[in-house]
């Protein structure tokens, strides 16, 4: 690719970047499809020209997927995984975008195929030398999501236990990737039933939260009811009250956006004080929320 080409293709990229910082995302898109047909002009079997126009198709296929345009993005995706074919050298980029891929046939309600594009992904990542262990984490957690819908409990526990063995060997046991993870597998154990293993899981997203946290931040606030719920089935249920309350306290401080969040915590606590015979005391919570929320 002559100099000229590749300067204005990068003018054009940095352009993008620019306008999408101001907000401006119709004329990215616009920027974006230039510096993707000025690429596209200059594709020749030298590599440095397909390398550059796989890069403006990634750069507008991030466009259309954060603006929620999926079936444009895919397009941009596919085109930008067929130039690079049997490219050993390019395995992360390969494996970058197959992740993009996968995110949005997840978001088309594709799952199958998400699935097997994450599958994908992290195979390549984690043959990189040396291995792209957080993008194999990432990739991990998002496949154990896809097993837990799908209803394959054992599948989703172990692409959850390989995110959480990474992320807890590099980024530290408080991390905040750390503690999704914990909460994440902390709701699959739930929801099969294995409820000592969901209260410890919640109990070590909870602990990691508030490190990072502290207690009024709304990630704090949902272990809290998260591991309410957990205590209850181990048989706590003076341990499960308080951190009921410690969670409506919190989204009671954080204000009207998190307002639903306060009404789920609710009625998981009024639940269970209605469980307790304690039907005044949850009537009285229940006309407080209802107030907040101007029912």
């Amino acid at each position: 690719m002559d100099s000229p080409t590749a300067k204005l293709i990068q003018i054009l990229r940095d352009r993008v970047d620019l306008l999408v910082s101001d907000g401006n995302y119709d004329e990215a898109i616009h920027a974006a499809t230039a510096a993707v047909e000025k690429a596209q002009q200059a594709l020749s079997p030298d590599l440095e020209s397909i390398e550059e126009f796989v890069a403006t198709l990634e750069l507008r296929g991030e466009l259309y997927r954060s603006l929620g345009r999926y079936e444009e993005a895919r397009e941009d995706y596919k085109q930008a995984l067929e130039q690079l074919e049997n490219r050993p050298d390019r395995l992360l980029q390969v494996a970058r975008i197959s992740a993009a891929q996968g995110a949005v046939h997840d978001a088309l309600g594709h799952p199958e195929r998400a699935s097997e594009l994450w599958e994908q992904a992290l195979k390549l990542f984690d043959e990189n030398n040396p291995p792209a262990l957080l993008d194999v984490a990432l990739m991990a957690n998002n496949l154990a999501y896809l097993k837990k819908a799908a209803g394959d409990v054992d599948a989703a526990e172990s692409y959850f236990l390989r995110a959480l063995e990474i992320f807890h060997q590099e980024l530290g046991a408080d991390h905040e990737e750390t503690a999704t993870v914990s909460n994440n597998l902390g709701a699959l154990y739930q929801s099969a039933g294995y409820h000592e293993q969901a209260r410890e899981m919640h109990m070590m997203a909870l602990e990691a939260r508030r490190k990072q946290f502290g207690e009024d931040h709304p990630d704090t606030a949902q272990s809290h009811n998260n591991l309410a719920l957990a205590l209850l089935e181990t048989g706590d249920k003076s341990w499960a009250r308080r951190h009921f309350e410690k969670s409506l306290h919190a989204f009671e401080l954080l204000g009207d956006e998190f307002l639903e969040d306060l009404e789920a915590v609710a009625s998981n606590y009024c639940e269970f004080l209605r469980g307790e015979g304690e039907t005044v005391l949850a009537d009285r919570l229940e006309g407080q929320v209802r107030g907040k929320a101007g029912v």
